[in-house]
Protein backbone atom coordinates (compact mmCIF):
# COMPACT_ATOMS: atom_id res chain seq x y z
CA UNK A 1 0.00 0.00 0.00
CA UNK A 2 2.79 2.37 0.87
CA UNK A 3 4.42 1.75 -2.49
CA UNK A 4 1.20 2.70 -4.30
CA UNK A 5 0.51 5.89 -2.34
CA UNK A 6 1.17 9.40 -3.73
CA UNK A 7 0.73 12.92 -2.52
CA UNK A 8 -2.30 14.92 -3.66
CA UNK A 9 -1.79 18.60 -4.55
CA UNK A 10 -3.49 20.85 -1.99
CA UNK A 11 -5.34 22.71 -4.75
CA UNK A 12 -7.37 19.54 -5.50
CA UNK A 13 -8.33 18.78 -1.92
CA UNK A 14 -11.99 19.30 -1.03
CA UNK A 15 -13.20 19.23 2.55
CA UNK A 16 -15.77 16.77 3.81
CA UNK A 17 -18.26 19.65 4.01
CA UNK A 18 -18.17 20.05 0.25
CA UNK A 19 -16.50 23.48 0.40
CA UNK A 20 -13.58 24.40 -1.79
CA UNK A 21 -10.18 24.84 -0.19
CA UNK A 22 -8.75 28.39 -0.30
CA UNK A 23 -6.50 27.38 -3.19
CA UNK A 24 -9.55 26.31 -5.21
CA UNK A 25 -11.59 29.51 -4.73
CA UNK A 26 -11.49 31.41 -8.03
CA UNK A 27 -9.87 34.80 -7.85
CA UNK A 28 -12.02 37.49 -9.45
CA UNK A 29 -10.05 40.49 -10.61
CA UNK A 30 -12.24 43.58 -10.74
CA UNK A 31 -12.27 45.31 -14.08
CA UNK A 32 -10.88 48.82 -14.06
CA UNK A 33 -12.41 51.31 -16.46
CA UNK A 34 -9.85 53.00 -18.71
CA UNK A 35 -11.93 56.18 -18.47
CA UNK A 36 -11.89 58.62 -15.52
CA UNK A 37 -14.95 58.96 -13.30
CA UNK A 38 -16.04 62.47 -14.20
CA UNK A 39 -18.80 62.46 -11.57
CA UNK A 40 -16.62 61.56 -8.58
CA UNK A 41 -16.64 64.99 -6.94
CA UNK A 42 -20.29 65.63 -7.70
CA UNK A 43 -21.32 62.36 -6.06
CA UNK A 44 -19.06 62.51 -3.01
CA UNK A 45 -20.36 62.83 0.57
CA UNK A 46 -20.08 66.61 0.86
CA UNK A 47 -23.18 68.74 1.50
CA UNK A 48 -25.60 65.82 1.76
CA UNK A 49 -27.34 66.97 4.95
CA UNK A 50 -29.10 70.13 6.11
CA UNK A 51 -31.36 71.38 8.89
CA UNK A 52 -33.53 73.11 6.28
CA UNK A 53 -36.94 71.56 5.46
CA UNK A 54 -35.51 71.15 1.96
CA UNK A 55 -33.59 68.16 3.31
CA UNK A 56 -36.82 66.22 3.78
CA UNK A 57 -38.41 67.13 0.46
CA UNK A 58 -38.71 64.41 -2.19
CA UNK A 59 -37.00 65.82 -5.29
CA UNK A 60 -37.12 62.38 -6.94
CA UNK A 61 -40.84 62.84 -7.46
CA UNK A 62 -41.20 66.39 -8.64
CA UNK A 63 -42.02 68.44 -11.73
CA UNK A 64 -39.20 70.51 -13.24
CA UNK A 65 -39.28 73.15 -15.99
CA UNK A 66 -37.44 72.30 -19.19
CA UNK A 67 -34.74 74.66 -20.52
CA UNK A 68 -35.77 77.17 -23.14
CA UNK A 69 -35.74 75.50 -26.55
CA UNK A 70 -36.23 72.00 -25.11
CA UNK A 71 -40.02 71.99 -25.12
CA UNK A 72 -41.83 68.84 -26.20
CA UNK A 73 -43.56 68.72 -29.60
CA UNK A 74 -46.92 69.34 -27.94
CA UNK A 75 -45.57 72.56 -26.43
CA UNK A 76 -45.32 71.29 -22.85
CA UNK A 77 -42.32 72.74 -21.03
CA UNK A 78 -42.21 70.63 -17.87
CA UNK A 79 -41.00 67.16 -16.99
CA UNK A 80 -42.27 65.10 -14.05
CA UNK A 81 -39.90 62.67 -12.39
CA UNK A 82 -41.39 59.50 -10.95
CA UNK A 83 -39.02 57.65 -8.63
CA UNK A 84 -36.20 59.74 -10.07
CA UNK A 85 -36.75 58.84 -13.70
CA UNK A 86 -38.45 59.79 -16.94
CA UNK A 87 -37.68 57.52 -19.87
CA UNK A 88 -37.02 59.34 -23.15
CA UNK A 89 -39.04 58.63 -26.26
CA UNK A 90 -36.93 59.16 -29.36
CA UNK A 91 -39.93 58.69 -31.66
CA UNK A 92 -38.03 56.90 -34.40
CA UNK A 93 -39.55 56.95 -37.85
CA UNK A 94 -38.94 54.55 -40.73
CA UNK A 95 -39.18 54.96 -44.47
CA UNK A 96 -42.11 52.55 -44.75
CA UNK A 97 -44.31 54.81 -42.60
CA UNK A 98 -46.84 57.12 -44.15
CA UNK A 99 -46.52 60.86 -43.62
CA UNK A 100 -49.38 60.70 -41.12
CA UNK A 101 -47.70 57.90 -39.17
CA UNK A 102 -44.39 59.78 -39.12
CA UNK A 103 -46.12 62.91 -37.82
CA UNK A 104 -47.88 60.92 -35.11
CA UNK A 105 -44.61 59.31 -33.97
CA UNK A 106 -42.78 62.64 -33.92
CA UNK A 107 -45.56 64.14 -31.83
CA UNK A 108 -44.86 61.53 -29.13
CA UNK A 109 -41.18 62.45 -28.77
CA UNK A 110 -40.17 63.30 -25.23
CA UNK A 111 -36.93 64.23 -23.52
CA UNK A 112 -35.84 61.98 -20.65
CA UNK A 113 -34.34 62.87 -17.26
CA UNK A 114 -32.92 61.01 -14.29
CA UNK A 115 -32.11 62.15 -10.76
CA UNK A 116 -28.38 62.39 -9.99
CA UNK A 117 -28.01 64.01 -6.56
CA UNK A 118 -29.16 66.78 -4.25
CA UNK A 119 -26.71 68.95 -2.33
CA UNK A 120 -27.49 71.53 0.33
CA UNK A 121 -25.44 74.75 0.46
CA UNK A 122 -25.89 78.42 1.21
CA UNK A 123 -25.46 79.67 -2.34
CA UNK A 124 -27.24 83.03 -1.97
CA UNK A 125 -25.41 84.23 1.16
CA UNK A 126 -28.56 84.60 3.26
CA UNK A 127 -27.39 82.17 5.94
CA UNK A 128 -29.85 79.47 4.88
CA UNK A 129 -29.15 76.39 2.78
CA UNK A 130 -30.50 76.11 -0.72
CA UNK A 131 -31.04 72.76 -2.41
CA UNK A 132 -29.08 72.12 -5.61
CA UNK A 133 -30.74 69.31 -7.56
CA UNK A 134 -28.72 67.77 -10.40
CA UNK A 135 -30.57 65.89 -13.15
CA UNK A 136 -29.06 64.02 -16.07
CA UNK A 137 -30.58 64.52 -19.48
CA UNK A 138 -31.38 61.07 -20.88
CA UNK A 139 -30.56 60.82 -24.58
CA UNK A 140 -30.65 57.03 -25.14
CA UNK A 141 -26.90 57.31 -25.70
CA UNK A 142 -23.69 57.81 -23.70
CA UNK A 143 -23.90 61.60 -23.45
CA UNK A 144 -24.35 63.08 -19.97
CA UNK A 145 -25.49 66.70 -20.27
CA UNK A 146 -26.95 67.80 -16.96
CA UNK A 147 -29.35 70.32 -15.47
CA UNK A 148 -28.94 72.12 -12.16
CA UNK A 149 -31.98 73.45 -10.27
CA UNK A 150 -31.51 75.69 -7.22
CA UNK A 151 -34.35 75.86 -4.69
CA UNK A 152 -34.94 77.94 -1.58
CA UNK A 153 -37.61 77.14 1.03
CA UNK A 154 -40.53 79.57 1.01
CA UNK A 155 -44.12 79.31 2.25
CA UNK A 156 -43.62 75.70 3.31
CA UNK A 157 -42.54 74.59 -0.17
CA UNK A 158 -39.45 74.60 -2.39
CA UNK A 159 -39.20 77.65 -4.65
CA UNK A 160 -37.09 77.45 -7.79
CA UNK A 161 -34.84 80.51 -7.91
CA UNK A 162 -32.45 79.57 -10.73
CA UNK A 163 -31.51 76.77 -13.10
CA UNK A 164 -28.62 76.09 -15.44
CA UNK A 165 -27.57 73.60 -18.09
CA UNK A 166 -24.13 72.05 -18.58
CA UNK A 167 -22.49 70.31 -21.51
CA UNK A 168 -21.44 66.73 -22.14
CA UNK A 169 -18.32 65.37 -20.36
CA UNK A 170 -15.19 67.15 -21.68
CA UNK A 171 -17.46 69.46 -23.70
CA UNK A 172 -18.51 71.61 -20.74
CA UNK A 173 -19.66 68.78 -18.48
CA UNK A 174 -20.26 69.44 -14.79
CA UNK A 175 -17.28 68.65 -12.56
CA UNK A 176 -18.23 70.22 -9.22
CA UNK A 177 -20.33 72.87 -7.43
CA UNK A 178 -19.31 74.43 -4.10
CA UNK A 179 -20.45 77.25 -1.84
CA UNK A 180 -17.26 79.32 -2.07
CA UNK A 181 -17.37 83.11 -2.48
CA UNK A 182 -20.97 82.57 -3.53
CA UNK A 183 -21.34 79.65 -5.92
CA UNK A 184 -18.21 78.16 -7.47
CA UNK A 185 -18.82 75.96 -10.51
CA UNK A 186 -16.27 73.85 -12.36
CA UNK A 187 -16.93 72.66 -15.91
CA UNK A 188 -14.70 70.42 -17.99
CA UNK A 189 -12.99 72.11 -20.93
CA UNK A 190 -11.04 75.28 -21.65
CA UNK A 191 -12.75 78.48 -20.51
CA UNK A 192 -16.14 76.78 -20.11
CA UNK A 193 -18.62 78.71 -18.01
CA UNK A 194 -22.34 79.23 -17.51
CA UNK A 195 -23.71 81.59 -20.14
CA UNK A 196 -27.07 82.50 -18.66
CA UNK A 197 -29.14 79.51 -17.65
CA UNK A 198 -29.36 77.69 -20.95
CA UNK A 199 -25.90 77.60 -22.52
CA UNK A 200 -22.21 77.29 -21.66
CA UNK A 201 -19.58 79.63 -23.05
CA UNK A 202 -16.76 77.95 -24.94
CA UNK A 203 -13.75 78.48 -27.15
CA UNK A 204 -14.51 77.86 -30.80
CA UNK A 205 -13.02 74.57 -32.05
CA UNK A 206 -12.04 73.48 -28.52
CA UNK A 207 -12.31 69.77 -29.15
CA UNK A 208 -10.93 66.74 -27.32
CA UNK A 209 -12.01 63.20 -26.48
CA UNK A 210 -15.36 63.38 -24.70
CA UNK A 211 -14.33 60.64 -22.30
CA UNK A 212 -11.14 62.21 -21.06
CA UNK A 213 -10.99 65.97 -20.46
CA UNK A 214 -7.56 67.53 -20.07
CA UNK A 215 -8.80 70.87 -18.70
CA UNK A 216 -11.47 72.27 -16.42
CA UNK A 217 -12.64 75.82 -15.80
CA UNK A 218 -13.53 77.38 -12.45
CA UNK A 219 -15.87 80.37 -12.30
CA UNK A 220 -17.71 82.13 -9.46
CA UNK A 221 -21.29 83.43 -9.36
CA UNK A 222 -22.99 85.73 -6.83
CA UNK A 223 -26.71 86.02 -6.14
CA UNK A 224 -28.00 89.58 -6.71
CA UNK A 225 -31.51 88.98 -5.46
CA UNK A 226 -32.94 87.73 -8.73
CA UNK A 227 -30.21 85.82 -10.54
CA UNK A 228 -26.62 84.59 -10.31
CA UNK A 229 -24.03 86.86 -11.91
CA UNK A 230 -20.45 85.89 -12.71
CA UNK A 231 -17.77 87.47 -10.57
CA UNK A 232 -14.05 87.76 -11.27
CA UNK A 233 -12.01 85.83 -13.77
CA UNK A 234 -12.61 82.47 -15.40
CA UNK A 235 -9.72 80.17 -14.53
CA UNK A 236 -8.71 77.25 -16.76
CA UNK A 237 -6.75 74.48 -15.00
CA UNK A 238 -4.93 71.42 -16.26
CA UNK A 239 -6.58 68.18 -15.11
CA UNK A 240 -3.22 66.46 -14.75
CA UNK A 241 -1.65 69.44 -12.94
CA UNK A 242 -4.45 71.22 -11.04
CA UNK A 243 -1.90 72.98 -8.79
CA UNK A 244 -0.25 74.66 -11.77
CA UNK A 245 -1.05 78.33 -12.38
CA UNK A 246 -4.38 78.66 -14.21
CA UNK A 247 -4.94 80.51 -17.47
CA UNK A 248 -7.21 83.51 -16.99
CA UNK A 249 -10.12 84.29 -19.32
CA UNK A 250 -8.52 82.13 -21.99
CA UNK A 251 -11.10 82.78 -24.70
CA UNK A 252 -10.59 86.54 -24.38
CA UNK A 253 -6.82 86.10 -24.61
CA UNK A 254 -7.06 83.93 -27.74
CA UNK A 255 -9.54 86.29 -29.40
CA UNK A 256 -7.27 89.24 -28.63
CA UNK A 257 -4.33 87.44 -30.26
CA UNK A 258 -6.44 86.78 -33.34
CA UNK A 259 -7.41 90.44 -33.49
CA UNK A 260 -3.81 91.53 -33.14
CA UNK A 261 -2.77 89.27 -36.01
CA UNK A 262 -5.63 90.53 -38.15
CA UNK A 263 -4.49 94.12 -37.64
CA UNK A 264 -1.02 93.21 -38.91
Amino acid sequence: MAACSRSVPQANVQSTTGQLSPAQVPVVTPTVSPFPNLQAELLDKRDRETTSPLGKFDFRNYTYPLPRGWQNPDGSDEIKLVNGKVTPNAGKVTEDMSDEEKAAVRAQRRIGMSFVTTKYMDLTGDGEDEALVILKVETEGSAIPQMGYIFSWKADAPELIWSFRTGDRSDGGLKDVRAENGMTIELYGQDRFLLGGNETGKITDDREQLCCPTYFTRSVYRWNGSTFVMQGKRLTYSVSEPSASPQENLADVLNDRKNQKAKR
